[in-house]
């Protein structure tokens, strides 16, 4: 008799399947349950584990009670809640748009809120919790349809991104300077814009609670419709799922997560990018994490995972005394910048440059006339700017002032005035110039130093000498930005050179180290004592406030050095910006040359932010202005594009200065929001 052995019993795969999902979730809780009690064992008060345990228990003093039930247990809690609604609410926008980069950040929900919250401080309106949620709700969702609208659902990763990262910026620049203009209306607003989940008391976690719950109801009564959203939108259509429906109902509930988190902790960055890439791989071995059913909460474990744990992190690394005023938000910022800048490298996007703008060309005559009225502009704008401000002059103080002859009065307005107005002029040339040559070596119409991040690099440089050396110089402002502005433009460089520089990665992987560079510029502001905090945030709004002729003296000769370079040069540019291979066929160096004007580029930023502070979208429009009217010959370009820049730069410090006298908006502030619209209109004309 011969016996054969039976073949292994075999597990069904949708059961393997559920075995795979129940463990998966039980280690998230597990690990959410040990950061946790971590997490309530962390401040500044003696209260260890054993005091934590008598407090929970009812044995512990009235003092370490106090602090248990009244800081870390709401602490803890709002953490555990802001981690859940925003990673549902990431996992959800990732869903319905088929976008791995869409969250409540990148659709510049956060900004809305922030904006919407920032008017309401204005008006001095005291509202009760609920109010301050629905205030947060409708500015987000307001950005949200923007944003959305100007990208597509379902359409490019980096298009969305720029255009959620770009409305950020104008939004941003709005509230900015809402805290400059309102400083006792608006107080504690900056940093509560950083995101901190410390409470007093459960109130606020307790009312915020039923949001979230409603809105995880909400999402998951639609999960089949995103699951079949997830096949096409044809697809979907065939299966009888209202397409339009059902993302604009998606959108409105994770727009309604976000506001509960915002209102209960502020912005906590990133959170709603990260948990759902979190979640992706292990849905590549759990089949169950790929339907929004179970994905969406999923992702809501891995959200509070990384919040509890930025914070437990944070408290571990950072002395108690520090960690207390450091909110969890610039942690999260930090992460959530970095995948960003990791995940863009991965992202496919083959936008260039459009042939009508490759073939623009103008007469002479058109060039000479521009140029002619631009000069004309220019000098009106300037002898404005100098006669116009808290007080009022005349040309013949000028003249006056200029031979020595100016009373005490005159003589000190303008001693501190015609500085304000030579950093104006010089910094828009000075960007404009750095927008130009850094578009052409890219090949890239969205390419300007503020979106690649070295703006930024640069304010981190100076912002850190700034408030640690109060007596540091301009030169030492220059040589700190400059140093800032070089790492970073290494960094983002570096990882987009990979791709081709025309592609729109580099821009994608600049808002990422430029969201990077915030959130620790944020994070040394709040550090500070409250003279330097205001002083750096003047500086940041891009404001000419308090410059000296020593100040603008590094800027006046990089820029003087920059247009000799771009002038001798122009040929060069010119067939650097046409493609690879025109310059290799002349026998150009074309690394060399590329290098050689990046690092023109990143220096003529740096010494422009050192000199008047971040100001963006200026090496954006002036470029693109100067191309639509003189054609793309760099002969033309160049001089065009300097001169735009300051006349924008010197219009918008007028401005500042005049329009709300004696109050002042900072120059960064006015670009913005002019530079905001058109970069915005760019993106929609490329979507055409």
């Amino acid at each position: 008799m011969t016996v054969t052995a039976s073949p292994p019993a075999t597990r069904p795969p949708a059961a393997a399947s559920r075995t795979g999902a129940a463990t998966a979730v039980a280690v998230l809780v597990l690990l959410l349950a040990g950061l946790a009690l971590a997490d309530i064992t962390q401040g500044t008060a003696a209260v260890g584990a054993p005091e934590v345990w008598k407090a929970l228990t009812g044995r512990a003093d009235p003092g370490d009670a106090s602090v248990v039930i009244s800081s870390r247990l709401p602490r803890m809690a709002a953490g555990l809640l802001v981690g859940v609604v925003l990673g549902m609410a990431g996992a959800a926008l990732q869903a319905v748009s088929r976008n791995v980069l869409a969250s409540p950040d990148t659709l510049a929900v956060n900004a809305g809120s922030y904006l919407a919250l920032g008017l309401v401080s204005v008006t001095g309106v005291s509202l009760p919790l609920f109010a301050h949620s629905g205030v947060a709700f409708v500015g987000g969702l307001a950005a949200a349809a923007v944003v959305l609208g100007l990208s597509g659902l379902g359409t490019g990763a980096v298009r969305l991104v720029l255009a959620g990262s770009s409305l950020t910026l104008g939004l941003t620049a709005v509230t900015e300077g809402l805290l400059l203009l309102f400083p006792q209306q608006t107080e504690g607003l900056f940093q509560w814009n950083q995101g901190s989940i410390a409470q007093h008391g459960f109130d606020a976690v307790l009312q915020m609670a039923p949001v979230g719950l409603i809105g995880l109801v909400g999402l998951l009564l639609v999960a089949r419709r995103v699951d079949a959203l997830a096949l096409g939108d044809d697809a979907a259509r065939g299966l009888g799922v209202p397409v339009r429906g059902t993302r604009i109902t998606v959108v409105v509930l994770a727009t309604l997560l976000s506001a509960a988190a915002v209102t209960l902790a502020g912005p906590i960055g990133f959170v709603g990018l990260c948990a759902p890439a979190l979640v992706r791989p292990l849905a590549r071995r759990v089949r169950a994490f790929t339907r929004a059913r179970s994905g969406i909460p999923v992702a809501g474990l891995a959200g509070a995972v990384l919040v509890l744990g930025s914070d437990v992190l944070l408290r571990a690394l950072v002395p108690a005394d520090v960690a207390v005023a450091v909110p969890t938000g610039v942690a999260t910022s930090v992460a959530g910048a970095v995948l960003l800048i990791v995940m863009a490298t991965r992202v496919k996007d083959t936008a260039g440059a459009t042939a009508t703008e490759r073939l623009r060309i103008r007469s002479r005559a058109v060039f000479l006339t521009t140029t002619a009225v631009l000069v004309v502009a220019l000098v009106g704008v300037a002898i404005a700017a100098v006669l116009l401000g808290d007080s009022k002059l005349l040309l013949g103080d000028v003249v006056n002032w200029a031979q020595g002859r100016a009373g005490r009065t005159v003589g000190f307005v303008l001693d501190t005035r015609v500085p304000r107005v030579l950093a104006a002029l010089l910094a828009g040339a000075a960007l404009a110039l750095a927008g130009t040559l850094i578009q052409a070596v890219t090949r890239n119409p969205l390419a300007e130093p503020s979106t690649l991040g070295v703006s930024g690099g640069a304010s981190l440089g100076a912002v850190l000498v700034v408030t640690t050396v109060p007596s540091v110089g301009s030169w030492g402002i220059a040589g700190a930005a400059f140093a800032g502005a070089a790492v970073m433009s290494v960094v983002v460089f570096g990882l987009a050179a990979r791709g081709g520089f025309q592609q729109n990665r580099l821009v994608l992987v600049g808002f990422g180290a430029a969201t990077g560079t915030s959130a620790l510029i944020s994070l040394i502001i709040v550090l500070t004592d409250p003279f330097n905090a205001t002083k750096a945030l003047t500086w940041l709004s891009g404001s000419t406030y308090g410059r000296t002729l020593p100040d603008v003296a590094p800027l006046a000769a990089v820029l003087a050095v920059g247009v000799l370079v771009a002038v001798l040069r122009r040929t060069e540019l010119d067939l650097v910006s046409l493609d690879e291979d025109a310059p290799r066929l002349l026998g150009l160096d074309l690394a060399r040359g590329r290098l050689a004007f990046l690092v023109l580029s990143v220096l003529l930023a740096a010494t422009a932010v050192a000199a008047a502070g971040l100001i963006g979208f200026v090496g954006l429009v002036a470029p693109h202005a100067a191309r639509a009217l003189v054609g793309r010959r760099h002969v033309r370009v160049v001089p065009v594009s300097v001169l735009l820049g300051a006349v924008l730069v010197c219009t918008a410090d007028l401005l500042g200065r005049t329009v709300i006298a004696p109050a002042q908006l900072g120059a960064g502030l006015m670009t913005a929001v002019i530079g905001t619209p058109y970069f915005l209109h760019l993106l929609m004309r490329g979507r055409r």
